[in-house]
């Protein structure tokens, strides 16, 4: 710090009086800012606090409490996974598999299976909706063996449904190719 000090003391000391500005203000310039000085001591000033910065402050803590409650409200909810780790195995198979057949599903949309799969998607709806059912029965049962094979059967007849269905696809798309041939 001091080697900073005795730097700027010789820097300044070898430069000559001629470059600094002596220039005096204009005649008046004293009155002209004491007045404008007491004119700005005399205007009230406005309020300063932001209604746009307290509200957003307030929304970003409602949102983080909100997605806290989601959170832990949605941890809370058990399934098949929640009973063991074999159970957690298996429910990550089957929703992989239920997942992979539902975007082979998707991927043969056209006007001729467009009825087939809106149909099969609604009924893979109403399969899943028991499975929340079940769900619901395994918080107020607790673990109950029925209440997991059923689960897991839930499981089985949604792949069941989405591999009937893409081979009722391929069927179409067969008769679409071949018109003229008799299918037996």
């Amino acid at each position: 710090m001091e080697l900073e000090r005795d730097h700027f003391k010789e820097l300044f000391s070898q430069q000559d009086d001629s470059n600094w500005n002596t220039q005096e203000p204009m005649t008046g310039h004293r009155e002209r800012f004491m007045a404008r000085l007491e004119n700005s001591a005399d205007t009230p000033k406005k309020s300063t606090f932001n209604w746009w910065k307290s509200l957003s402050i307030a929304a970003s803590f409602v949102a983080l409490v909100s997605l806290g409650i989601m959170g832990y409200s949605i941890q809370k909810e058990p399934d098949l996974a929640s009973v063991s780790p074999e159970m957690y195995q298996s429910q990550l198979y089957f929703s992989n598999v239920i997942r992979q057949e539902v975007t082979k599903l998707e991927q043969e949309q056209s006007p001729e299976t467009k009825q087939l799969i809106s149909d099969a998607l609604q009924q893979l709806e109403k399969i899943e909706y028991d499975y929340s059912l079940l769900k619901d029965e395994l918080v107020t049962k607790g673990e109950d063996k029925r209440i997991i094979q059923a689960m897991i059967a839930n499981f089985q007849m949604r792949i069941d449904l989405l591999t009937t269905v893409l081979d009722k696809i391929e069927e179409v798309k067969q008769i679409k190719l071949n018109p003229n041939e008799n299918i037996l």
